[in-house]
Parts: C-alpha cells; structure tokens; sequence
C-alpha cells in the first residue's frame, strides 16, 4: 500500500510539474518518457527548482525526438542541466548527442546518472556556442537553447547552419516567449522560413535537388 501511494503521489506530481502537457509524455519512447519522470521526481527530490523551471517541456522534446528520427548525429547548444541531451541520446541507442555549453551547471551530473548506457554516446563541451566552427553537413538537427538574446541565438545560427546537413533541421526554443524576445528578434533579421512548433521555432534545409 505504501508503494502505491508512493506512486499515486508521483504522478500527482508529476501532473503539477508539466500541467497540461502530461499527455505528450504518453507520445515519447517508454525509455525517455520515463527519464522524465524520474528526473523530474528528482528535481523535486533535491530541491532543484533551477531544472524544473529551464528543463525543455515535454511537448518540445516529443517534437525534438520526432524531427531527429532515423539520425545518429544532433548537437544541442545550452546543456543546463542535460534533461534534453539525454532523451535525445535515450530515443536512439545509435544516436551521439553533441551539447555545448560553457557554464557547467553543478546539478547536471545527477541526470547524467539517470541515463545508464546512453551516457557513453553524450558529449559535453564546455564552448560558447557562437564561437564553434564545427564540421559542414556533420549533423541532422540543432538545437539552438543556448543564450536567448538576439546577438547569440543569430551568431548561433550562422555557425551552425552549415553543419546541418540537407534536409535537417535547426530548432530555436523559446520562440515567442515574453521573457525571451531576442530568440524571435534573431529569427526575424535572419530572414528565416518555417514553422512554430509548440515552444519552438523550427527551420528546415532546403533539399538539394535531384539532378
């Protein structure tokens, strides 16, 4: 009885922490939805209000996992404390996870734990994601969360961009939010055509045509 209630009181928890976007969970791989609840239950736990308020929604990370289906390459820049790192590398046992992040946040280590052998395929670098020169066409989808003003979510975008391989992605969270204007500012004077995708602003490149 008690194990059950201690469930019931899981859940109840877990419902106040993610409020309307419980159902996106149901909508993750088993394995990553249920890293989300136990990191989440051990935010709460560990008193790590800091995870629980920046830790990308489920809604996001179920869009997330969906855009980098069938790929074995994503880098994610701002690490925080790993939760999306970690349910990407979980959604793919093949998939290697790049995230940069030049502030190592000392929380981060304890999600790392809950990732099992999926840490092995997680790189973390300790890089401002702006000052990156990585490898053209070396990866399907970015995840830009790194600073949210407009001059290092664009600078983000332009290292980055030729990285992405043809037909990839490059997904700007926090798009639209009031606290965040500079990741919207940055989509607009970079021009960019896509879609708006729960918490996300996601831009796809173009194909190259068949010749």
């Amino acid at each position: 009885m008690r194990n059950v209630r201690r469930r019931l009181g899981r859940w109840r928890f877990i419902a106040r922490a993610f409020g309307r976007e419980v159902p996106w969970l149901a909508r993750m791989p088993a394995n990553v939805a249920a890293f989300y609840v136990r990191a989440a239950w051990t935010a709460w736990r560990t008193g790590d209000t800091y995870s629980l308020a920046v830790a990308t929604r489920p809604q996001d990370v179920s869009t997330l996992v969906g855009l980098a289906e069938g790929h074995d390459d994503v880098v994610e820049l701002g690490t925080a404390t790993a939760w999306t790192a970690v349910a990407l590398a979980l959604a793919d046992e093949r998939r290697r996870v790049r995230s940069y992040d030049p502030e190592i946040r000392p929380e981060r280590e304890r999600y790392l734990k809950l990732a099992g052998a999926a840490r092995d395929r997680i790189e973390l670098l300790s890089r401002r994601a702006e000052q990156v020169e990585p490898e053209p066409h070396s990866t399907w989808l970015v995840f830009i969360d790194c600073a949210h003003d407009r001059e290092t979510t664009r600078d983000a975008y332009r290292a980055f961009e030729p990285a992405v391989r043809h037909g990839g992605a490059i997904a700007f969270h926090d798009y639209g939010h009031p606290r965040y204007p500079g990741v919207f500012d940055a989509v607009e004077e970079l021009g960019l055509r896509g879609e708006v995708r729960g918490g996300m602003f996601v831009w796809h490149k173009p194909r190259v045509a068949a010749v």
